[in-house]
């Protein structure tokens, strides 16, 4: 079969490779459509290697046909059409994924599409979870494909969505909710939010940003809230005033998916089909699609990525 391999320095190559075998409690899924992650390109810059034992090719979630099944699965069976939510691997014609990290196409939903929603869809679920009805979420990045599911997610939920992005992508973001929407090239999002909320802040951020924002997210984070880092777009080292989070009683957490135990990836589909699906197949949750590329020209949809111009998704067809 085809897939994209990473040829170094910092380019991707679709060629020919082995092709995959179901092990034990996984199942093959010919891929229809893979989507494209910030991780997937820095794994092409060197800069975010595989987990230990993954597939070296990048591709973190993707969906098709179920087409082969392996020992110990019985909730599957082929022909059945799924997502997926992969360790690596996706940008490739077939793949073998564990059948726990397996998720239905949602109703009403093309093949094509749903590949556009396992990772963003766990990654949210698994850091906001449950979202009170009455509290205010703030979402940076939200032009990307985590910050329009995120936004959605949000709104379904009864939140305030607070939104931080590019000019040109405000009105797409008002569109699916945001009830703020901040340009983080000109305004300061920590006057704007607290303007906007009487000075409460906000109850949980979700930061693709990292260091570069903590010291500001400390200061718009309402007393009693939680910060979310997910990524480390604006560096990885920062210096906390710990006395400040103490007299908010806020709390912060730093999480990755990719690098997670099946075990652990397999409770996270679990939640996300029982609490996140069911505003899928109700349409309060839609897939965001910016571009769709033929898989063999992988590397231009990481150019458009790395652009920032996109707005949700960039999927590449197999």
């Amino acid at each position: 079969m085809h897939a994209i391999v990473v040829e170094p320095p910092d380019g991707l190559v679709w060629t020919t490779v082995d092709e995959p075998v179901a092990g034990d409690g996984e199942v093959i899924v010919d891929v229809t459509a893979a989507a494209v992650n910030r991780a997937d390109v820095m794994q092409r810059q060197g800069k975010y290697p595989p987990p230990a034992g993954s597939l070296p090719y990048p591709g973190l979630e993707c969906s098709g046909v179920i087409s082969a099944i392996g020992r110990g699965v019985g909730d599957h069976s082929v022909g059945e059409r799924v997502c997926a939510l992969l360790a690596g691997g996706g940008y490739a014609e077939r793949v073998a994924v564990p059948a726990g990290q397996l998720l239905p196409i949602p109703r009403g939903m093309s093949v094509q599409e749903a590949a556009a929603l396992p990772e963003v869809a766990c990654t949210v679920f698994s850091n906001v979870g449950r979202l009170r009805r009455d509290s205010v979420f703030l979402v940076h990045g939200g032009g990307g494909g985590i910050g329009t599911f995120a936004v959605q997610y949000g709104k379904a939920l009864g939140a305030t969505v607070v939104v931080t992005a590019r000019a040109a992508k405000h009105d797409a973001l008002r569109r699916l909710g945001a009830d703020l929407v901040i340009d983080y090239t000109s305004d300061d999002f920590v006057a704007a939010t607290k303007e906007f909320t009487g000075g409460r802040g906000a109850d949980v951020i979700l930061d693709i940003i990292g260091a570069k924002y903590l010291e500001r997210n400390l200061d718009v984070l309402a007393t009693g809230g939680r910060l979310a880092v997910i990524g480390l777009q604006g560096g990885r080292t920062a210096e906390i005033d710990l006395n400040k989070l103490m007299r908010k009683r806020g709390s912060i957490s730093a999480t990755t998916l990719r690098a997670r135990p099946v075990a652990d990836k397999s409770k996270i589909v679990a939640g996300v089909r029982e609490t996140v699906w069911p505003l899928v197949d109700a349409g309060e949750i839609k897939p965001v699609i910016d571009t769709t590329m033929p898989m063999s020209e992988a590397i231009e949809a990481h150019r458009r990525m790395e652009a920032s111009d996109h707005l949700g998704k960039i999927l590449l067809l197999a």
